[in-house]
């Protein structure tokens, strides 16, 4: 591809895609490794303390143990459900605008929608991930959890993928 070339996808939001580019997202951060590996520690905890409350004292508390092991629970269910919520609202805000329209080339994309007309340079989604069926496009370290993404089906042709991918690969990074 030479240089200059632009690539264009049109498609309309699936939730299904939504939700993977959010968890790709949440993937590449450390703060998302640490909140689920936090909310699962205080589950574990929860149940230890749980089972120290049943068992130790002459006097078992079935009620406090139940109340730790809900607490346990709540965190363990916040924490992984976070994804699907968040994939869920961005959804609900991107589906209201219909079909959507993506140009990627040197300078950066361009989305345009019903509502909406958004420029990102590269500048901002300095780094992207791919999957099967998505580009997934998201901000570096320093600049917090912005995203966006292009899903494979909204290319006119499969060759458009490699063009895509090639302009990704000159001017982002691969995660």
């Amino acid at each position: 591809m030479a240089v200059g070339e632009k690539v264009e996808l049109v498609y309309s939001a699936e939730f299904a895609e939504v939700n993977e580019a959010v968890r790709v997202r949440l993937r590449a951060t450390v703060w998302w490794r640490l909140l689920r590996w936090a909310a699962w520690a205080a589950g574990a905890l929860a149940l230890l303390a749980a089972g120290v409350v049943l068992f130790l004292p002459r006097d078992p508390d079935p009620a406090t143990a139940a109340v730790l092991v809900a607490l346990g629970a709540v965190a363990v269910g916040c924490a992984e459900s976070l994804p699907r919520v968040t994939a869920y609202s961005l959804f609900r805000l991107i589906g209201s605008q219909g079909e959507a329209r993506a140009v990627v080339d040197e300078d950066g994309g361009r989305w345009t929608s019903r509502d909406t007309d958004t420029t990102i340079r590269w500048a901002l989604l300095s780094r992207y991930a791919e999957t099967p069926r998505l580009f997934v496009l998201f901000t570096d370290r320093t600049s917090g959890t912005g995203l966006a993404y292009l899903p494979k089906r909204g290319l006119a042709e499969p060759a458009d993928a490699d063009r895509l991918r090639a302009i990704l690969d000159r001017n982002t990074s691969k995660v």
